[in-house]
């Protein structure tokens, strides 16, 4: 058992409050997130990267951690270095409709996903990726799902199967793509970013509400896209991606354009349905992943919803769930025509499922915290043990104009329904507020359960980008650490001789 630290200090300390306010304004006012009682270290993995966004290990590979870069190359850190060149270069697909000189375009290179069998030669898997990402809709075709309301397709995002290179692991062949599902869009805001393969082997999509504000606009159907069955955008879907060729016994139907299947257990396949929806009401789902907890096997789907200005939350999600938009934001109503939050309203109107709660509170915060949630992963290492089975995640910035900048990092505990921020003890705050203007723009897990913050204060065109790796922090040695509530306070150990002094003792 790691030894955990009592601390008694003496003389000098600096101590630091709990970050103040500056966010865009609220329309509601929740507790604060305050510093927790776990500290990290922040080790660069990789640096000079260009707005990373999300990293993951091919199943059961401990090696390797495939990195997307938001300007549209995949990466790759191979036993903690990252390695020159790229998997797979995707820059002049996403690049328009890209924008990469704009830090706050959120179109690009956004998810990544490999097939449970990817591994296993005697899967329909084998050696099987995909891709999410942003792209011009070429001349003559139209996207599977059009943008609603007759609204111009000025865009689509895109599922597109590959396959690694057969004689080089760390290349993905170019010549491989298959297209599988594409959604076409009106603003270039809100286009979800996640994909991600569940424990019953087909692959989830979070799709914004299609963008604009309210779920309103020229690409809105009356009463929003999120909360309408008959339109693919504010869903969690599921499909799965395989070549239907391959699997001719399946019980599944073959899409309308052919190129995979649909569970024949989604819940809503009445007529004029979209047949792939999972669960629905959703803003922009941006960052979502699954949990199996060892001990009990009892599988999570968390997804982090992206507010609109007053409320981030974090849900649970299920088969057939509405979650809310436009209807509520969090746990507040929600008034669509003029972009208003009322009433906080838990529990009703009935039938809408709110954030996660516990007895502790709600999974929920307003933008005096942050501007943008950016979920992230239960953490399942063994290298930091007091946050095991917490949910890490951060916000894209704390300031919102007229830079996006100082990035938090956090984590949640699913049960209790408390939020804290992570100690940082290594940059000179010791809050979980990053340092120099870094953005939280996406997380990674690798095959050992570890986790990394991917971080950037540059553009997609840029070299900001640094891959984090959580790590714990020293035992006794040059910094010692303790978290009081709303502050965090440093100390510098010094010798005996010095002006202060630390007096610490064990407790197990």
């Amino acid at each position: 058992m790691r030894q955990k630290l009592l601390i008694i200090a003496l003389g000098e300390v600096l101590s630091m409050a709990a970050p103040t306010p500056r966010a865009w304004a609220a329309d509601v006012l929740l507790p604060p997130i305050v510093s927790g009682t776990i500290a990290v270290n922040l080790v660069p993995v990789a640096t000079g990267m260009a707005a990373p966004d999300y990293a993951i290990s091919p199943p059961g590979d401990s090696s390797r951690l495939f990195v997307l870069e938001q300007n549209g190359l995949v990466r790759i850190i191979q036993n903690g270095t990252l390695l020159p060149g790229a998997a797979l270069d995707l820059q002049s697909t996403v690049q328009p409709p890209l924008v990469a000189s704009n830090p706050n375009d959120e179109r690009g290179l956004l998810g990544l996903a490999f097939h449970p069998g990817f591994n296993d030669p005697s899967s329909l898997g084998y050696r099987t990726l995909y891709t999410y990402d942003s792209e011009q809709i070429p001349v003559g075709t139209s996207p599977t799902y059009v943008a609603p309301n007759g609204a111009t397709q000025a865009y689509r995002n895109v599922i597109n199967e590959w396959k690694i290179s057969a004689t080089n692991p760390n290349v993905i062949d170019p010549s491989s793509r298959r297209e599988i599902i594409s959604f076409g869009k009106n603003a270039a805001n809100h286009n979800g970013g996640t994909i991600s393969f569940g424990p019953d082997g087909y692959l989830y999509l979070g799709t914004g509400d299609g963008g604009n504000a309210n779920d309103v606009g020229a690409s809105h159907l009356p009463g929003g896209n999120a909360q309408n069955l008959t339109v693919a955008l504010g869903k969690m879907l599921r499909i799965d991606p395989l070549n239907p060729t391959l699997t001719p016994a399946s019980p599944n139907a073959v899409s309308g354009n052919g190129q995979y299947r649909i569970p024949a257990d989604n819940p809503f396949q009445a007529a004029g349905q979209v047949p792939e929806i999972y669960a629905y009401g959703l803003r922009n789902p941006y960052r979502f992943s699954f949990d199996r907890n060892p001990a009990t096997g009892q599988v999570q789907l968390i997804q982090a919803d992206v507010g609109q200005n007053s409320v981030e939350e974090i849900d649970r999600i299920v088969k057939g769930g509405n979650y809310g938009w436009n209807v509520k934001e969090g746990t507040f109503l929600f008034n669509s025509a003029n972009g208003t939050v009322g009433a906080n309203s838990p529990g009703s109107p009935a039938g809408l499922i709110d954030p996660i709660s516990g007895p502790l509170g709600t999974l929920e915060y307003d933008h005096t915290q942050g501007i943008s949630i950016t979920g992230g992963f239960v953490y399942r290492g063994s290298a930091i043990p007091e946050l095991y089975g917490k949910y890490v995640f951060g916000d894209l910035a704390l300031v919102g104009t007229p830079t996006r900048v100082d990035g938090r990092l956090f984590y949640a505990d699913l049960d209790a329904g408390t939020i804290n921020e992570f100690v940082l003890p290594q940059f000179a705050a010791g809050t979980g507020r990053l340092p120099n203007g870094l953005t939280v723009h996406g997380f990674g897990e690798d095959a050992s359960g570890e986790l990394y913050a991917l971080v950037t204060n540059t553009p997609a065109n840029g070299n900001g980008g640094i891959v984090y790796k959580l790590a714990a922090v020293p035992e006794p040695g040059a910094l010692v650490w303790l978290s009081l509530g709303m502050f965090s306070l440093l100390y510098r150990r010094r010798s005996a001789a010095g002006r202060a002094s630390v007096v610490y003792s064990n407790v197990q």
